[in-house]
């Protein structure tokens, strides 16, 4: 592996949900270090202009569509700080959430790069709190399961079934895809009539919230023509919109 007279180290850094106000401090300093920057799909691409001079590679996963495999990211991460030194792995919301960050930090540290990590605030407890929603709430939800619905092979994550019996709230992320399937396994649980929420485009101009019950929420989101990156929380915290709790990236709110 061709090397320059470089100090290769790598940082693991979260981007938060999408908004570019939303990344740490860390962060920030950690990206206008770096002299080169992996970035994935869900990153804002603003927040790359923080480093101008450094090399940008794109390593993003979107639907039907891998820019590298796993293994080739892994590599490239090391390849690229023994040849430039500072490489900054950058992932939206937090790394170690659905992130894979860990796999990354294991290959690199098996070549004895040091590797620092900084947090990223996470989606699955900072969106459903800008659309006004608390994950947890005295007197009505003490804990909340967080899940990704979907697996590595595309089936649903069976796990809802079991965050389905319980009285907790339960935010699934990647879930739009599979709002039916999760419907479903909420109706055969006798709780058809559970407030549910879809989030998508988290954080930015462009978020949209939708509001119904398990029973009507399928109908609603073919209704309002819903895409982009989903979020879903399913439980009685979604009932305190009605109560006028929105801020001002609410942008469509229908109770039903």
């Amino acid at each position: 592996m061709k090397t320059h007279d470089k100090i290769a180290k790598v940082t693991l850094v979260g981007a938060g949900p999408g908004d570019i106000e939303l990344i740490t401090l860390k962060g920030i300093n950690a990206l206008k270090e770096a002299k080169v920057i992996l970035y994935d799909a869900l990153v804002n691409e603003e927040l790359l202009d923080l480093a101008p001079s450094a090399v940008k590679i794109f390593v993003g996963k979107r639907k039907g569509f891998k820019a590298f495999s796993q293994e080739e990211i892994n590599q490239l991460i090391v390849e690229k700080a023994f040849v430039y030194g500072h490489v900054v792995r950058l992932k939206g919301g937090d790394s170690f959430v659905f992130g894979r960050g860990y796999e990354e930090i294991e290959y690199v540290k098996s070549f004895g790069i040091p590797v620092n990590v900084v947090p990223g605030l996470s989606s699955s407890i900072s969106v459903p709190a800008l659309a006004g929603i608390p994950v947890t709430h005295r007197g009505t939800s003490n804990s909340f399961f967080v899940l990704t619905a979907v697996l590595a092979d595309g089936s649903l994550n069976k796990e809802i079934e079991v965050a389905a019996q319980s009285s907790a709230t339960v935010v699934v992320l990647m879930g739009l895809s599979k709002l039916a399937e999760i419907a479903e396994i909420y109706t055969a649980k006798g709780r058809s009539e559970e407030a549910i929420a879809v989030i998508t485009n988290g954080s930015l101009p462009s978020q949209t919230s939708v509001v119904g019950t398990i029973r009507s929420i399928n109908a609603i989101v073919k209704d309002q023509t819903i895409s982009g990156p989903g979020l879903i929380v399913i439980g009685p915290v979604v009932e305190l919109l009605k109560d006028g709790h929105e801020n001002d990236y609410l942008l469509k709110l229908i109770n039903n």
